[in-house]
């Protein structure tokens, strides 16, 4: 094995311009918050971004990238269970709140936190730890179909009691991705991607929201004023920001008209303030992060490693792609966070967690390819 003297110097770089610019944008996007609401609804949201999210994660950060990676591994089962047990609290009186018609959320020391976030997380650990202990029994779908299929059943339960629909997706997304990187064979890609597509069908069809946000995507003028909204309104701030945008704070669609505009909006407040050239140099950021992390997984020194890093690299760079697309206007709105930008303290804190991980495994790493040995 060889080991690296320093982190993934080009990654390190990535990163560091992600946390600043995405904390500048949000800080930006935030004034019309200020102007809106009362200055303790202010204080609260960039507080908990600041504290919580942003020094806590940094911290957080740090701590994972020293602690070797294959620690991870006898711990794994134990923490997706926790998981499990932690997104049904969100049911449980007092402990978690509804908003929008949704569980999704628990009030913890007077905080909000998303448990989908830990579920996440710990689906990609537990995940790759599976999949690098079943390498050499992939000829056996019981050890390579089944498992995927179980895991996702638990998931996709979970998310139709919530609901959140998003969060399964990009569960689904990222399982799939790691699934064809462990090397397993095309046929079971299939029979998997198969099966999930005739299991989704009857959810899809029992929540009426979900079929409303396929037939927006469509078409948003069906329902201007109502599910199609967002949409209409995210591109009416796109298209006003021409290519220099209008400048710091000056967004006029986030006084009002944009819903979300910190939260899941907060693309086309950037691309509003900053134009073509902001929105333009946020992406690109985006894909060298992905460029950049699946390249750390493609030299890893064991498979767990590389399997690891494939989930990570792809649970962050999904959730953030889509979430710009579908401002956009290129992808259904599904309620996913731009990570490194939108409101959401706990959504960055595990995303810097996460960024500390793979920032571990770059340091060990073969000259070589060695992915699937």
């Amino acid at each position: 094995m060889l080991q690296k003297k320093s982190f993934d110097k080009f990654f390190v770089i990535i990163v560091t311009i992600l946390i600043l610019f995405g904390f500048f944008l949000f800080l930006s996007a935030s004034l019309g918050l200020l102007a809106k609401e009362s200055g303790a609804q202010f204080s609260s949201t960039f507080f908990n971004q600041l504290i919580f999210g942003l020094v806590l994660g940094l911290l957080v950060l740090f701590i994972f990238s020293k602690i070797h990676y294959l620690n991870y591994k006898k711990y794994t089962f134990y923490l997706f269970l926790f998981s499990l047990a932690i997104s049904l609290l969100v049911f449980v009186p007092g402990l978690g709140f509804e908003y929008n018609g949704a569980h999704r959320w628990l009030i913890l020391l007077g905080m909000s936190f998303q448990p989908a976030e830990l579920l996440k997380f710990s689906f990609v650990l537990y995940f790759a730890t599976l999949l690098s202990s079943f390498k050499n029994k992939f000829n056996d779908w019981k050890y390579s179909v089944l498992p995927l299929l179980i895991l996702l059943a638990i998931v996709s339960g979970i998310a139709f009691l919530q609901p959140d629909l998003g969060t399964f997706a990009i569960i689904a997304v990222t399982a799939m991705a790691m699934f064809f990187a462990s090397g397993v064979r095309f046929k079971y890609i299939g029979v998997t991607l198969l099966t999930a597509v005739i299991g989704l069908i009857p959810i899809l069809y029992s929540k009426d929201y979900i079929l409303k946000r396929f037939i927006i995507f469509f078409n948003p003028d069906v329902d201007i004023l109502g599910d199609g909204y967002q949409i209409k309104q995210s591109l009416i701030a796109i298209g006003s920001g021409g290519f220099w945008g209008n400048g710091f704070g000056k967004s006029i669609q986030k006084f009002g008209s944009l819903p979300e505009a910190i939260g899941d909006s907060i693309f086309a407040v950037t691309a509003e303030e900053w134009g073509f050239l902001g929105a333009s140099f946020l992406i690109i950021l985006f894909f060298l992060f992905t460029y950049r992390g699946l390249k750390i997984a493609s030299h890893t020194a064991d498979s767990f490693g590389g399997l690891l890093v494939v989930g990570l690299v792809i649970l962050i760079a999904s959730q953030s792609f889509v979430n710009m697309g579908s401002m956009l206007g290129i992808f259904p709105v599904i309620g996913m966070p731009l990570l490194f930008v939108s409101k959401g303290g706990t959504a960055l804190l595990f995303t810097l967690a996460e960024v500390g991980i793979i920032l571990n495994v770059s340091k060990y790493q073969k000259l070589k390819n060695n992915f699937k040995k």
